[in-house]
């Protein structure tokens, strides 16, 4: 079936012609949902629906080009999340490597065509249209491909790359800024995973502290009832718990003993540190790092630092982290400690529902406990071995 195995969504009633007005109708009802889209997979869907309608086709796609790894790949339905191919390959990596759209009447006597995934789905792929999508700068992005005309022979006509030419048009720039985005959103990601280390190896704490305690909190957030978007806003906040450290002294963070009344206090102002340093951003993710850095360190009863806040004077996100992060220190070596046994640490946690965490938190915490064990374990801390 060409280089896409994509099955897409029931279409209206095969018309021969498509008059202006209902033409226009397909391009303002799908560049509508497509501009108010946030997420990449669901912008290719409505962009491969809208060709797909546009020019009656049995099967359409769209194709975007990563570049760090030389492939072209694309969101298909029923279950399939991704489906990756080498950039120059078939129909469809010719258009994108000339720049040219292609309209080719019978695949089957085009040396281009890639016939593997024909053979593997017994697709029959007669008729194929490819146009490049281009970016406002001039660069190709990506490319519709659209297999087999409905209702006709199954070829497709001069009209029909026009029209698919048309609608690369009107949601080729929705693509770019959907593409801006996610490498924005990416970006911060690993900005802020990588201050996050930063502040964990000032105390000496090399290992994958931050990491393991981000997945802890998107596990319990999911399970808490909180939307994927929203887990995954925390995940990628809760690495900052801590960055507030990077201002403590080292003779402090890095004290093998228990600290002094005195030291005590001014550790615990790493909180507030880390409130001021990432609260005058306007960025939301930011906001809520600033957030959870300021609370992780409240308690449930009302007996934590730094405000003494209780139950849900809370936010949900510091009390989540809390669990997350007291959870992986006491089973983690640190310059005072040794990592505890895991029957201790199930039962302080235990002991702890409904003083220093919030109890609901606690129960899906036991609920879940064999998948963040299985995450503890795959980012398990590796520390050099010492020279002999």
């Amino acid at each position: 079936m060409g280089d896409e195995p994509r099955i897409n969504h029931v279409l209206k009633p095969v018309r021969n012609e498509l008059d202006a007005e209902y033409l226009l109708r397909i391009i303002f009802d799908y560049t509508t949902k497509i501009a108010n889209e946030r997420s990449l997979q669901r912008v290719l869907v409505l962009m491969a629906d809208m060709g797909r309608q546009m020019i009656q086709a049995d099967r359409c796609t769209v194709w975007v080009i990563d570049q760090s790894r030389k492939e072209l790949f694309t969101t298909v339905a029923h279950g399939v999340t991704e489906l990756r191919i080498p950039i120059d390959s078939g129909l469809v990596g010719y258009s994108i490597m000339s720049g040219e759209p292609l309209l080719i009447e019978d695949a089957t006597t085009d040396p281009r065509h890639n016939t593997d995934s024909d053979r593997l789905t017994g697709y029959v792929t007669r008729s194929v249209i490819t146009v490049p999508f281009v970016s406002s700068s001039g660069e190709i992005i990506g490319a519709y491909q659209a297999l087999n005309k409905l209702g006709t022979d199954g070829r497709f006509k001069p009209q029909d790359l026009e029209y698919l030419t048309l609608a690369a048009s009107y949601a080729g720039k929705s693509l770019e800024s959907v593409m801006l985005q996610e490498e924005i959103v990416s970006t911060q990601r690993e900005l802020i995973l990588a201050l996050g280390e930063i502040g964990e190896s000032r105390s000496k704490e090399t290992g994958h502290h931050v990491k393991r305690v981000a997945e802890y909190s998107y596990v319990l957030a999911l399970a808490l009832g909180l939307s994927i978007e929203e887990a995954e806003h925390l995940k990628m906040a809760s690495p900052m718990h801590d960055i507030g450290k990077i201002a403590i002294p080292d003779s402090i963070l890095n004290k093998p003993g228990k600290l002094t009344e005195q030291e005590f206090e001014l550790m615990k102002t790493h909180t507030v540190i880390g409130h001021h340093m990432l609260g005058g951003s306007n960025r939301e993710l930011l906001r809520s790092a600033a957030l959870i850095a300021y609370q992780h360190h409240e308690k449930w009863d009302g007996t934590g630092y730094p405000l003494g806040l209780r139950e849900n004077d809370i936010h949900l996100y510091g009390r989540i982290t809390a669990v997350a992060d007291v959870f992986d220190a006491l089973g983690s070596d640190r310059i005072y400690k040794k990592a505890w046994e895991l029957e201790r640490i199930i039962e302080l946690m235990r002991e702890e529902r409904g003083r220093h965490f919030d109890p609901r938190i606690i129960d899906v915490f036991f609920s879940k406990l064999p998948t963040l064990l299985s995450i503890r374990s795959k980012y398990r801390d590796e520390f050099p071995t010492p020279p002999s």
